[in-house]
């Protein structure tokens, strides 16, 4: 058994990674800067949250202080929701300790939430190629993807002074069961989401992409795209990139509603599998 923390833990994507942890036997220091001392948000969970502040490198220390490795899911997770300065401020302070810190405590393992951001989302100038894989990158286009590279790059260079290996996930846009029934409202402009060229991710898969990236055999920092295995249309999706970005080569013959973030390097090294789906959710 290994005491993993888990930042972001009150998040939407952290109560669900939390739980996953939980069932798979680790110990799970939960932590986040929103709630309540001693109360998650899902209290059947039963473990205790602190409160803490990452962008004060001390308290970013005292959390990780004793654990075995960190799934760090902290991070303000989209743009538009701060000044576009806040935003890069606040993610790249709490990148830097909790990645600093984990050097310090002698961690064995670091993984942490990247963004499908980082390869040039929203897609308002065209993919140079689809599917889109990790090495379209880097492409930022807000203060908060960039962020992610400079996070990034963070990883890079602390693992390599440290021997830690770091794991970045690109997380497509995060979706819970509730999230799904909107989801028939996208389907009437296929131009409404080409934005991350149809993509999604269920948090239950994003919590066993954190789970099996604390064991896969890497080493230094490695990042990789988590998204769906489908889109999140209802149309194939050789059609919407005919009729969206008709000028976008296709790497690959594509499965009907295969994504179009590739995910073949997270299958291939991280055992990933994404096993959700709106279509489990959703009738026609």
């Amino acid at each position: 058994m290994s005491r993993i923390v888990v930042t972001g833990a009150n998040g939407k994507t952290g109560r669900v990674g939390v739980e996953d942890l939980l069932a798979h036997g680790h110990e799970v220091l939960a932590t986040d800067a929103v709630g309540r001392a001693g109360h998650l948000s899902i209290p059947e969970l039963g473990v205790p949250l602190l409160v803490a502040d990452l962008t004060d490198y001390g308290q970013a220390f005292e959390a990780l202080r004793g654990a075995d490795a960190v799934v760090h899911l902290a991070n303000i997770p989209a743009p538009g929701m701060y000044p576009p300065a806040v935003t890069f401020n606040r993610n790249t302070a709490m990148n830097a300790n909790v990645f600093l810190a984990a050097q310090a405590a002698g961690l064995g393992r670091v993984v942490w939430s990247s963004s499908e951001t980082t390869l040039g989302l929203p897609f308002d100038t065209p993919p140079r190629y689809a599917p889109v894989d990790e090495e379209h990158f880097p492409l930022p286009t807000t203060t908060y993807a960039l962020s992610k590279v400079v996070g990034e790059t963070l990883a890079r260079e602390i693992s390599g002074w440290s021997g830690i290996p770091f794991v970045g996930l690109r997380l497509s846009n995060v979706h819970v069961p509730e999230d799904y029934a909107a989801v028939p409202g996208y389907w009437a402009d296929p131009h409404a989401r080409k934005w991350n060229l149809w993509g999604y991710v269920d948090a239950r898969d994003v919590a066993a992409a954190c789970r099996l990236a604390l064991t896969a055999e890497v080493r230094g920092a490695t990042s990789y795209v988590i998204a769906a295995a489908d889109t999140i249309m209802d149309r194939p999706s050789a059609d919407l990139m005919r009729e969206v970005f008709p000028d976008v080569p296709l790497t690959k013959a594509l499965g009907e509603h295969e994504t179009l973030l590739a995910i073949d390097r997270a299958r291939e090294v991280l055992g990933y599998r994404p096993a959700h789906s709106w279509r489990d959710h959703v009738g026609r």
